[in-house]
This record gives C-alpha cells, sequence and structure tokens, in this order.
C-alpha cells in the first residue's frame, strides 16, 4: 500500500499474502474453478510489483523551464517577466535546497514514490465533503441482453463478479495489468508461460524487451473491505479483509449479509440472487433520519458526529459497514435520460449513499448501472480494470439469468437490517446535513457535447493527435463564450512506476492560443493550409506533454512535493510559491479527463472550482462526447454550444474546408 512511517498509524492494513498455488498454469473455463475465480493467470498477478521502476524526480531546471513554459499563454508580457525572475531565483535559491532534500528523502524510501505518501495524504486532509468535491463516477453500458437488464439478475451477477474478482486478486491469480504497444507478441500465452519463469526483481526489464509495460497494481488492496473513516485534521483509510459481507442500501435503509462463506468461498449466486430480492421486497420506507445524510458533511463535522454515532451505541453497525467488502446501492427509479444517469450517478438524492465506501455500485429500476468510489485510495485506471472485468464477466458469463429460480434460502435469517440509536442531537445533525448536500447539488448544472460529424478515426488519418484536438476544442469554445485564454488541467496516471499517481498534462499552451485565437478572431486572416498547420503542431506539443507526463516528467507534483517539505519543516513559504501566477495556475478553469471503454458509456466529476467546467469526455471511433458539469458562475449551455461549434471548425479545417 502507498504508505511511509509517517502514514501507517492512520492506515489499518492486514499483509495479503500471494498463495503459492498462484504459479499453477492457465485452467480452461471447464476444469470447475470458474465459479470461485474470474481466471487464473499464468502470471501471478503481482510478479511485476517488486522490479516497477520508481518514479523519477524531474531536474530542477526542467521543471522551471516546464513551468515558465505552461505560464506564458496565460500571463501578459510584463506578468511573465515578474514570474519568469521569481522562477529563477527559485531555482538558484530555496528550490535547489528543497529539491536536495527532496531527492535525498527519496533515495532512503526505495519501496514507494516520491508523491505516493503525499498525494493520499492530500486527500485525506482535505475537509470538504466528499460529495461533488472528490469522488467521481463511471456508467457502465447496459448489458448488450436486454433481459439481463433486470435490476435482480444485474446487481446479483455484479455483486457474484466482483466477489470473483477479490477472490481473484488475493489468491494472486488476477491478470497483471501490462500496458502492451505490441499484444500480437507480448499479450500471448507463449510469452506469459516465459515471463512467469524470470526473477521478480527482474520480470518488468523482461517484458520491457518485448515492449509490454507492467503498471503498478498496489492500489487493489484498498479496493475491497475498505472505508475512509472521518478524523479530525486527518481521515483514515481502513481496510479489514475479514470481513465476509456485503453492504446494501435501499431507500436510505442499510443492510448485510455473506457473500462468502466461512471457508473463504463464494456463496451460490442463487442464494445472493435470494437475498437481493429479499431487500428489493422489503416494505420498510425511508427513514425519518437517513444516516447516509452525515457522510455528505464537512469531514471535521463528520468526525464528531461519528464520535457521537458510536458513544450512542452504533459500534457494532459501524463496524459493519466500514468493513464490508463494498456497497451496492438499490435505487427505486427508472432512468434512461443521459443527464439524469449522471447526477444520479454523481451523488444521487444524499439519502442511499455511503460516500466513505471504497466504491459502491449503483443499480436503478430499470438496470442502468454505475459505481461511485472514494478518490483517496484509487486513481481512475484501477476502477477501469474493475469495470472492465466485471462488464465482460456479467455480460459473457453471468451467474443468473433472467429464467434463473433463486435458491430456497432463509434470506430473513440471512439479512440483517441495520438499525442506528439516534438521539435528539443527531437527528437534528442530520436534518442540517441534508439542507447542506441539497443546496449543494442545487447549483449543479450538466449538459452534453454530442458530435457527430467525426472522432478518432479521421483524425489519426490526418495525423493529429485527437487527444490534443478535443483539448484544443474546449479551450478554444472558452474563448468563443468568454473571449479568455482558460488554464487547462488534464489528468495522466504515472500507474508504469512503483507506487505512481497522478501527473497533470498542461493542456493550455502557446501553440493553442495561437490557434484558438486564429480559429475565432482571425478566421479569414487565414488559409485553410495555414489553419492546418497550426492544429499539427498543437497536436505535436501536446503528444509530447502526454509522453512526459506519463514518464513523470510533468512539473505540478514535483513543485506540490518541494511546497510541502517546505511547510513541513517549518520554513517561510518561499516567495514563488506566493506569485499571483502560481495561484492562477492552480485554479483550474477546464479540469477534464478522458476514457473509452466497451465496458461503461461514460464517467462524470464536478468543476475544481467554483467558477469553472467539469469535463469528461470519449474520443470515439467516428464522433465525440464530453459530459460538462458547472456551477452558476458559468453557463454550461452556452459552453456546450461553444465546444461544439469548435469541434465543427477543427474538422471543416482537417477537411480542407474554409470556416464559416
Amino acid at each position: 500500500s502507498p504508505t511511509n512511517a509517517s502514514v501507517l498509524p492512520l492506515i489499518r492494513i492486514k499483509q495479503l499474502r500471494l498463495s503459492p498455488s498462484c504459479w499453477s498454469p492457465v485452467y480452461s473455463k471447464n476444469d470447475g474453478w470458474q465459479s470461485e475465480y474470474l481466471h487464473r493467470s499464468i502470471v501471478p498477478t503481482m510478479h511485476y510489483q517488486k522490479s516497477l521502476p520508481r518514479l523519477p524526480i524531474p531536474k530542477l531546471e526542467d521543471t522551471i523551464r516546464r513551468y515558465l513554459a505552461a505560464q506564458r499563454p496565460l500571463l501578459s508580457d510584463d506578468d511573465y517577466s515578474k514570474t519568469e525572475k521569481m522562477a529563477y531565483e527559485f531555482q538558484k535559491g530555496v528550490g535547489k535546497e528543497l529539491h536536495s532534500e527532496l531527492v535525498a528523502q527519496d533515495k532512503k524510501n526505495k519501496h514507494t514514490s516520491y508523491i505516493s505518501a503525499l498525494w493520499l495524504n492530500m486527500y485525506l486532509t482535505q475537509r470538504n465533503s466528499l460529495v461533488l468535491n472528490f469522488s467521481p463516477f463511471m456508467a457502465l453500458n447496459l448489458d448488450p441482453k436486454p433481459e439481463y437488464n433486470d435490476q435482480l439478475v444485474r446487481s446479483t451477477n455484479m455483486v457474484v463478479s466482483a466477489v470473483r474478482l477479490m477472490k481473484t486478486f488475493r489468491a494472486g491469480f488476477l491478470e497483471p495489468e501490462v500496458f502492451h504497444l505490441n499484444p500480437a507478441k507480448s499479450g500471448t500465452d507463449a510469452f506469459k508461460s516465459l515471463i512467469r519463469w524470470v526473477p521478480p526483481s527482474l520480470s518488468s526489464v523482461g517484458a520491457y524487451l518485448m515492449k509490454a509495460y507492467p503498471l503498478d497494481m498496489s492500489q487493489f488492496y484498498h479496493m475491497f473491505n475498505s472505508t475512509r473513516i472521518p478524523r479530525h485534521g486527518r481521515d483514515e483509510l481502513f481496510t479489514d479483509e475479514k470481513g465476509r459481507h456485503l453492504l446494501v442500501m435501499r431507500k436510505g435503509n442499510m443492510y448485510v449479509f455473506d457473500v462468502v462463506d466461512r471457508d473463504g468461498n463464494l456463496v451460490k449466486p442463487a442464494e445472493i440472487q435470494a437475498h437481493l430480492k429479499f431487500i428489493l421486497s422489503d416494505q420498510t420506507p425511508a427513514p425519518a433520519f437517513p444516516l447516509s445524510f452525515l457522510s455528505t458533511e464537512n469531514r471535521d463535522v463528520w468526525a464528531g458526529l461519528r464520535e457521537k454515532l458510536l458513544a450512542a451505541g452504533n459500534v457494532k453497525a459501524l463496524g459493519l459497514v466500514d468493513s464490508a467488502l463494498f456497497c451496492l446501492c438499490f435505487d427505486d427509479e427508472t432512468l434512461h435520460d443521459p443527464i439524469q444517469v449522471f447526477h444520479n450517478l454523481l451523488c444521487g438524492d444524499g439519502c442511499n449513499r455511503w460516500y466513505d465506501k471504497s466504491f459502491s455500485f449503483i443499480v436503478t429500476k430499470n438496470g442502468r448501472a454505475g459505481i461511485q468510489f472514494e478518490h483517496s485510495w484509487a486513481d481512475g485506471l484501477t476502477i477501469f480494470r474493475l469495470l472492465n472485468e466485471i462488464f465482460k464477466d456479467t455480460t459473457e458469463w453471468p451467474q443468473v439469468s433472467p429464467g434463473s429460480q433463486t435458491a430456497a434460502a432463509d434470506s430473513a435469517s440471512a439479512v440483517t437490517k441495520l438499525q442506528f440509536k439516534l438521539n435528539a442531537e443527531l437527528e437534528n445533525s442530520i436534518s442540517k446535513a441534508k439542507e447542506k448536500f441539497q443546496a449543494a447539488v442545487s447549483k449543479l448544472t450538466i449538459d452534453i457535447v454530442e458530435f457527430k460529424k467525426g472522432g478518432k478515426e479521421m483524425l489519426r488519418m490526418n495525423k493529429l493527435s485527437p487527444d490534443a484536438m478535443a483539448q484544443l476544442a474546449f479551450q478554444m469554445g472558452f474563448l468563443h463564450q468568454y473571449g479568455q485564454t482558460a488554464n487547462s488541467y488534464e489528468a495522466s496516471s504515472t500507474a508504469k512506476f512503483l507506487h505512481g499517481r497522478t501527473e497533470t498534462i498542461r493542456s493550455t499552451t502557446i501553440h493553442t492560443k495561437r490557434c484558438t485565437h486564429a480559429f475565432v478572431h482571425q478566421a479569414n486572416q487565414h488559409s485553410v493550409q495555414e489553419l492546418r498547420g497550426m492544429l499539427d503542431e498543437c497536436s505535436r506539443y501536446h503528444k509530447q506533454l502526454i509522453k512526459e507526463a506519463a514518464v513523470g516528467q510533468g512539473f505540478d507534483r514535483h513543485l506540490f512535493a518541494m511546497q510541502h517539505l517546505a511547510t513541513s519543516k517549518g520554513l517561510p513559504l518561499p516567495a514563488f510559491y506566493q506569485d499571483t501566477a502560481y495561484s492562477t495556475m492552480n485554479h483550474n478553469i477546464l479540469s477534464s479527463s478522458s476514457l473509452t471503454s466497451p465496458a461503461f458509456s461514460f464517467g462524470g466529476f464536478t468543476p475544481m472550482v467554483p467558477d469553472g467546467f467539469g469535463l469528461g469526455y470519449s474520443i470515439h471511433k467516428e464522433w465525440i462526447s464530453c459530459f460538462i458539469s458547472s456551477y452558476p458562475a458559468r453557463n454550461v449551455t452556452e459552453f456546450q454550444r461553444c465546444v461544439n461549434k469548435s469541434l465543427e471548425g477543427i474538422f471543416s479545417v482537417v477537411e480542407g474546408k474554409l470556416l464559416r
């Protein structure tokens, strides 16, 4: 797990030991083990972990150079000169000292990365509510077989698949996470049969020779049986693998039942289906004071209320919530409109969620399903793998079907509805939390870009980066609407390194600024060839930024780590960090993240700042979609129109047409 000595006391997790049987050869789907596991990988799950390279700390001069390059399009000449002077003074002075100490610390902690503990601490010390601020979601596609989208059938299959994934990982049978540049060579059983015999201390190097890049899988340890527990000042990431039960929520009521038996075996899917059916048939109304609203509170407020909950006699009930494998939320709504689905998966009504759980599956009455996850323990790639495995397993090897008979299980005995003791003070606190939640959610607005005139295929045929063109469209749209160049934040994974997290791609550049102004303000002054040349330059530079971020050569995390080091040493905050330009750089107006998979249709999150936009986008073969979120400071509908107009212009130029 991503810890060091300073973090360890607040993270309670027992080490998982991989069974020697993880060296067993791969088995076919007919060998009888498939009811317990998703698959049995030829290569042990954590085979590459010990030999993953360490996340590099960039050279200080490179960080300053990249930082100034990112500041250039955002500042006037005078402001840039001031920022440049402060940056070089920092590089020669206190920055040089902080960088040297950071490197020295990193050399003493070769078991992890320089950013891992700091990034975890950044999340756990945030005091704002998790809802809207930190917990994203991903929406699963519907099962291609419509009859399997029945709420009970789909939920049962998702629960069974998730438990099978948990067992597969803990047994060491889960296929390692590997990025294959040439899957025809490295994705084969022949390669896997060879690499499994390479010592773990060298296995990643062997994979690199075949252009296969193993990814860090340490976040999987916190996937199941985990909860973020509110504490004063800094939350606790709690994991207890002894829990064998599932937490289910419906109408704000909480239920638990075992999905793993005392011997560690998966409870029969028909029994799990019977227990879920029992919960769905329960006529108990929503509680007058749904406890779930407390998990929407400010973290310090929630920490104090949790202590009062425990003192009121709720130790056992809260313990069952905390140690549950994960949470399943049954929603009674029937949803079709994508914006309604977005709202429901992002936050719901606050009554039927426990936002502290590591992840929650959410399934509506008509089988619309998705996942909401607490962000401190995991980044998008880990959830991406979870959902891909769940979707593949539930659609290709469903364990129950619409015609399945539920087992004659004693669900009344097996299922426990949790009862919480609430006094007048706690009831009043729940009411206040509900009011604050509803007020916050009411300010959020959503719109969708659905551009159907081209996608990644056309862009790649024209040797343009699809991601670069999407980022350009967002910046161009903002310029159309507000007449300004906006700061951009695009997340990039550094999972190819041991305990890597993310780096930032600063996609607003001098090239995108020149290009957006040419398209928006000077279209009649440039030929199609000139505009196309600008697109090419934006694409080339953006691909360079993507590559640098992926190999740990951005600048955001390095600067963040040095700032944290200065603060932890009790030093005065260096003037570099007090520069208005630095604050502006970290006030991310356009916050974006991209994901595309056959398993899910879209993902979403909220803006990072009150006057920003949250952009969850997917670039498909022949079209581009983007879910845009904003608060009242911005007009999301107009921005959607401007982004669509920008894509129209970009693709017109790609096709060799004049802008209209």
